[in-house]
């Protein structure tokens, strides 16, 4: 019985151990300076008072790298296994592509009606 529950412990590591992944406090605390600059500048996009396209382009751009930033470090996305990630991104990649692609049908419908109903 006891050798059982010694090959199980060297198995797993020495007791106490975790076998996952560590990574320095230093890291998690770049990650956050680099979330907070990221969040000060969308709100400064607001306050520099931009309209239009570059509003709203600025604002999903740094999103889109809070949200990457976030997946990356603190899921642990990055030490993941290739196929994992493309797992992952490719979904909601091949989503956004389906919807540019409905919305430039929907701007056509649109103008072809406007056209002929006229």
């Amino acid at each position: 019985m006891e050798s059982s529950a010694t090959s199980a412990q060297q198995a797993s590591g020495a007791s106490g151990e975790h076998s996952g992944q560590q990574h320095s406090v230093s890291l998690y605390l770049k990650v956050w300076g680099l979330l907070f600059v990221l969040s000060t500048f969308s709100y400064l996009v607001d306050y520099a008072d931009l309209h239009g396209y570059l509003r709203w382009g600025l604002i999903l751009a740094l999103m889109v790298a809070k949200a990457g930033l976030i997946v990356a470090v603190f899921m642990h996305m990055r030490w993941e296994r290739l196929a994992l990630v493309y797992a992952i991104l490719i979904p909601p990649l091949a989503l956004l592509v389906l919807m540019v692609l409905m919305a430039a049908e929907a701007d056509y419908t649109f103008l072809t009606r406007l056209a002929h109903f006229r």
